[in-house]
């Protein structure tokens, strides 16, 4: 692992937030963008080196509905930058870490992501993030 990417923090309403963190770090977002394959929307501020996404729900089931029904807005990730996903994947999982993913999928701003269980990293949800190769032309997993 390189560095810590950046934090995800699960918000109710990307529109109220974006506002909000404008106001905080005196920037307004960089990239704005809907995954659907997650059921978000997600909103990028960058100051100085570091990062924070901001994560909308667009289902009522997906998962930062769930997240935000059981725990409220708050930290729902912390995303690790990684030089080879699949290397870090394997390295993990040989290191007894539960993957949420068998392959690294399309993430948001432009990333190759896999998920490391809570349950295996004290409570906390870890991302694995991996720019998209230029080769990369489809977004599908790499497997």
């Amino acid at each position: 692992m390189k560095k810590i990417e950046h934090l995800g923090i699960a918000v109710k309403s990307l529109e109220a937030s974006n506002a909000l963190f404008e106001k905080l770090l005196g920037v307004g977002p960089y990239k704005e963008e809907e995954v659907a394959s997650e059921g978000v929307r997600t909103a990028f501020f960058k100051k100085g080196p570091n990062k924070i996404e901001l994560l909308e729900s667009t289902t009522e089931d997906g998962p930062i509905a769930r997240f935000l029904a059981k725990k409220g807005e708050g930290i729902h990730h912390v995303a690790f930058e990684v030089s080879d996903i699949e290397a870090e994947m394997a390295r993990l999982k040989a290191q007894g870490f539960v993957l949420l993913n068998e392959a690294p999928k399309r993430g948001a701003d432009n990333k190759l992501v896999a998920f490391v269980h809570p349950k295996t990293a004290n409570g906390i949800l870890v991302e694995l993030c991996q720019e998209v190769p230029s080769n990369d032309h489809g977004g599908q997993p790499l497997r």
